[in-house]
Formats: C-alpha cells, sequence, structure tokens
C-alpha cells in the first residue's frame, strides 16, 4: 500500500483497490476492529470520488457486512435501509446481483440482532423470500444463488 501511495499517488482508484484487499486480509487475519476502520474510510472516499457507482456500492456492502460481524446493528440496519439499498436499487435496478446481496444482508441485520422483534423476523423472512423468488426468476432454479 505504501508503494502504491509513492509511485502512483495520482491514481486513487488504485490505491482504494488495495485498501480494499487490505481490509480483507485483516478481516481474514482476525483484525476485525482494523478492517472496520478501513472499509469506513473506503466507503466515504469512494462516495466522494465516484458517487453512486457499482463500486461504491460493493464497497457500502463490505462495510455493511463488516457492521453485522461487529454486531454493530443499530448502525447496519439504517446504513442498508436507508443509504445502500434505495442507491442500488436506483443505480442498478432491484434485480442485480449487488441489489439482491443488500436485501439479504438487511435481513441478517435484523434476524441476527439479540434484540429483534417478531416484526423483524417477519421482516427478515418476507425478504429473504423475495430475494429467493428474485434470483430464481434472474437465475434460473438451478443457479448456485438459487439452491
Amino acid at each position: 500500500l505504501a508503494l502504491k501511495r509513492h509511485y502512483w499517488s495520482h491514481d486513487e482508484h488504485s490505491i482504494l483497490n488495495a485498501q480494499s484487499t487490505m481490509a480483507s486480509c485483516l478481516d481474514v487475519l482476525g483484525r476485525h476492529d482494523e478492517a472496520l476502520v478501513l472499509e469506513r474510510e473506503i466507503y466515504a472516499r469512494k462516495v466522494v470520488l465516484l458517487g453512486v457507482s457499482e463500486s461504491t456500492i460493493l464497497a457500502g456492502s463490505n462495510l455493511a457486512c463488516s457492521l453485522n460481524n461487529h454486531e454493530l446493528w443499530d448502525e447496519s440496519e439504517p446504513f442498508l435501509r436507508d443509504t445502500l439499498l434505495p442507491a442500488a436499487r436506483r443505480s442498478l435496478g432491484t434485480d442485480h446481483d449487488f441489489t439482491l446481496m443488500l436485501n439479504q444482508n438487511l435481513a441478517a441485520a435484523l434476524a441476527d440482532n439479540p434484540e429483534c422483534t417478531r416484526d423483524d423476523l417477519l421482516e427478515a423472512e418476507t425478504i429473504i423470500e423475495n430475494v429467493l423468488q428474485r434470483r430464481r426468476r434472474v437465475f434460473g432454479r438451478t443457479h448456485p444463488k438459487t439452491l
């Protein structure tokens, strides 16, 4: 990462990609807090640099997964519901793989929260059923994402 910053400081996309790889590695190594800090930085920078784009939405999805993994439900659920999902629906469409994945992440944020209500569980179930139905329609019944 230091070399990329030194030699390619003008190429911010390349630096963000390297940071994203580093965040993944940190997460795999169990350094989740460091990965979360880096993922927040990556998402914020991509919003400024790229606006709403597939790359920004993917960075947001990575951040949302980390928030879920850190059990930061009060941050994860509104981030997914109010920020990422509307952006993904507008820019990618409701049936895009990323949009479906974000819906699935929202369902996990609702259902995995130890303080979830019955209504949260019912909403999560409805979301998952809807995602599966759309995946079957888009990808077909034999695609791995529909099994």
